[in-house]
């Protein structure tokens, strides 16, 4: 009875063993997906980051366009007052 025995306990262990690696592997891959979903995670911020950082130069440079257009036309509009007031004069 006991030599019946002994096959049996090397199936468990053989099982036990085949379980265990079984176990290893799930960790690894979930391991490995919980890094790749990390990784997308990160260049996705970083994505979002560069594009806000692109659209709000952007908006500052439309707004120093503006900004100098302005005070172009400010500047042309004096000259062209004292165009006017120099031949009012003469």
């Amino acid at each position: 009875m006991t030599k019946a025995l002994i096959p049996l306990a090397l199936a468990a262990l053989a099982l036990a063993a085949c379980s265990q690696k079984a176990q290893d592997e799930a960790t690894t891959a979930a391991n490995t997906m919980s890094a790749d979903a990390n990784a997308t995670m990160a260049k996705a911020a970083n994505d979002v980051d560069a594009a806000a950082d692109k659209a709000f130069g952007a908006a500052e440079n439309g707004m120093d366009r503006i900004g100098n257009a302005a005070a172009d036309a400010k500047n042309k509009a004096g000259a062209a007052l004292k165009d006017a007031g120099n031949e009012i004069e003469d």
